[in-house]
């Protein structure tokens, strides 16, 4: 145990993360010292994640989202996440590099886990987002894509496939790489905001 909490971060997993994400040394650091004082045992369950999003996005309902964000990093399916899965987990949804990211993006819309993403996965997913879109902002949304039904159909007219078809990895991660628009359908680039406010934080 003396590790997780002595308050300092281990090499291993400090070299780890400076190579796999873009943050410094010293935002990691500052960040476990804050992810400890929130989180004393070392691990953050599902509540209080959802918990974190919640005071990031006030004007909207994040919760449906940061569940489904929990359950594609927690690999382990042990209910929480140590900190290394933690900062992977606010690294790729804001900045991975694309491969990576469209792994993760993937993982995320298999609901269920089974390797394949069907036309409900992608407007449980695309709900879940909606969710975290403030009503104005909603307002000014494109009209064919103003609802989650609508960005659903919009996603999987793109990829050619008939109601009860089945997309996979390859495919998706290839299909998207392709069209840029299809990028920005299926993710929410809010977290950009979540480090903004993380960095406050800590000051």
């Amino acid at each position: 145990m003396g590790n997780s909490k002595s308050g300092a971060l281990s090499k291993e997993i400090l070299d780890d993360l400076k190579l796999n994400t873009k943050y410094t040394e010293e935002e990691l650091c500052t960040w476990y010292a804050s992810f400890l004082k929130e989180c004393p045992t070392g691990r953050i369950t599902k509540e209080q994640f959802e918990g974190i999003y919640a005071s990031f996005f006030p004007d909207a309902d994040p919760s449906a989202y940061a569940r489904h964000v929990f359950r594609s990093f927690d690999t382990n399916a042990d209910g929480t996440l140590d900190f290394k899965e933690y900062i992977v987990a606010l690294h790729l949804t804001s900045s991975g590099k694309t491969t990576r990211k469209l792994e993760w993006a993937f993982a995320l819309y298999d609901v269920d886990g089974n390797g394949t993403i069907s036309k409900n996965e992608v407007q449980e997913i695309v709900r879940s987002i909606f969710n975290m879109i403030p009503d104005e902002d909603q307002k000014n949304l494109p009209e064919d894509e103003d609802t989650p039904e609508k960005r659903a159909d919009k996603i999987w007219t793109f990829f050619g496939k008939k109601d009860d078809d089945k997309i996979e990895e390859g495919e998706f991660i290839q299909g998207v790489m392709e069209n840029k628009d299809i990028l920005r359908l299926i993710q929410f680039d809010e977290p950009k905001k979540i480090q903004e406010k993380l960095k406050e934080k800590k000051h």
